[in-house]
């Protein structure tokens, strides 16, 4: 398989961005929980232009990852593994496996509770810290096996975005249909600059601003004018130079470097008291632990037999369907986006705590089992650099 420099940079910086984000939240962690603990949780209450630190990090630097998934996602349609149907089919079955299995599992031990709207929260993978632990394994890995993860995880990033969109709309505003309307005339005018080949970044920036300004008081969670105005930057896919590949380059280390690390230290910061272990008996905290760690490898696993048996597909070179298992442990390590998904779901900060620290017992576990899985699987080292 030949791969292209750009994707060899993208997991690079995905690896190393996935072990920063295991370092902050380390940090995250210990601070929380040190005699520096309250000081530590008001730096992240401190008001900023009547909004509180943690608060524009989570709707308005967040956004900026959106945007930058919007971008990976629009680049594996046009060139990537989702460009050729064929080659499409497994991740799209696997990703979709990976989502519902996991979400029914939630449902039905939370089914009748008030936990029951945070179904969509084991449906997430985090890609950079999946990537970094599928890294760590060295030459074993062959490149087929870490494209098909990535593909798989933008795919559930898609996902992810959807339900966010239909089924956590803002909870502190109803919704505005005058504010929407303006957010897509906008768009729109994005998508006639694009198709007047229009390649300044200057009406695309500002543009971009203003679609999540306005989103943000529509009611609809502003983070999803990320990735729209992602798809109204100028791609050419002959054309590594474009403006949606320039700007994808170029948000690639702010992202992993600076907005994760941050969202990773602003959302983490969990008390863990004595009485921190009996949540594991309640419906929340069950249902997160076994969507994520059992849900996952199952659905993925499941589903990609399926699309495989069905004739709709093939296996990539050097993945057989252990392989596709150990991937799939490594799906269920939810982080990023299970934890945005749980700020959405609950106004109870009880509630969001609880599945914080289930989000990070169970990505944990999953990223433990993921990794001596496919260390057992991969027991050959070979150099597939050349995959």
């Amino acid at each position: 398989m030949v791969i292209t420099k750009f994707f060899k940079d993208f997991l690079k910086n995905q690896s190393a961005g996935g072990i920063i984000l295991i370092i902050c939240t380390i940090l995250s962690l210990l601070l929380a929980n040190s005699a520096y603990g309250e000081i530590y949780d008001s730096i992240w209450l401190t008001n900023v232009f009547n909004h509180s630190f943690a608060h524009w990090i989570n709707d308005g630097l967040m956004a900026i990852f959106f945007l930058l998934i919007g971008l990976e996602l629009k680049r594996e349609i046009f060139v990537g593994e989702l460009s050729n149907i064929k080659k499409a089919i497994l991740p799209i079955f696997a990703a979709l496996g990976g989502m519902l299995v996991p979400a029914f599992i939630f449902f039905m031990i939370n089914k009748g509770s008030e936990t029951v709207n945070g179904f969509g929260i084991p449906m997430a993978t985090d890609i950079a810290f999946a990537v970094a632990i599928i890294t760590m394994l060295g030459k074993r890995v062959p490149l087929s096996l870490k494209v098909f993860l990535t593909a798989l995880a933008v795919i559930d990033d898609l996902g992810a975005i959807v339900v966010i969109a239909l089924f956590y709309p803002n909870p502190e505003l109803p919704l505005d249909f005058t504010q929407f309307g303006i957010a897509l005339a906008i768009l729109l005018g994005l998508f006639v600059l694009n198709k007047a080949k229009v390649k300044n970044i200057i009406p695309y920036i500002l543009g971009g601003i203003a679609v999540w300004w306005f989103m943000l008081h529509s009611g609809i969670h502003a983070t999803i004018a990320g990735v729209l105005v992602a798809f109204t930057i100028p791609f050419d896919k002959n054309d590594s130079k474009s403006l949606s590949a320039k700007m994808e380059h170029a948000l690639h280390i702010p992202v992993a470097f600076v907005i994760l690390p941050l969202f990773a230290l602003a959302n983490t910061a969990i008390t863990i008291d004595g009485g921190s272990l009996n949540h594991f008996s309640i419906p929340l905290a069950s249902g997160i632990f076994l969507g994520l760690v059992i849900g996952k490898p199952i659905g993925i696993t499941l589903f990609s037999f399926l699309a495989v048996k069905l004739g709709l597909c093939e296996l990539p070179t050097a993945v057989n369907f252990k392989r596709v298992f150990g991937v799939g442990i490594l799906g269920g390590i939810g982080f990023t986006m299970s934890i945005f998904v749980s700020m959405l779901a609950f106004n109870d900060e009880s509630y969001i705590n609880e599945a914080k620290l289930m989000i990070l017992i169970a990505s944990l576990v999953a990223a433990t089992l993921g990794f001596f899985v496919l260390k057992i699987l991969l027991t050959t080292k070979q150099d597939y650099s050349d995959y």
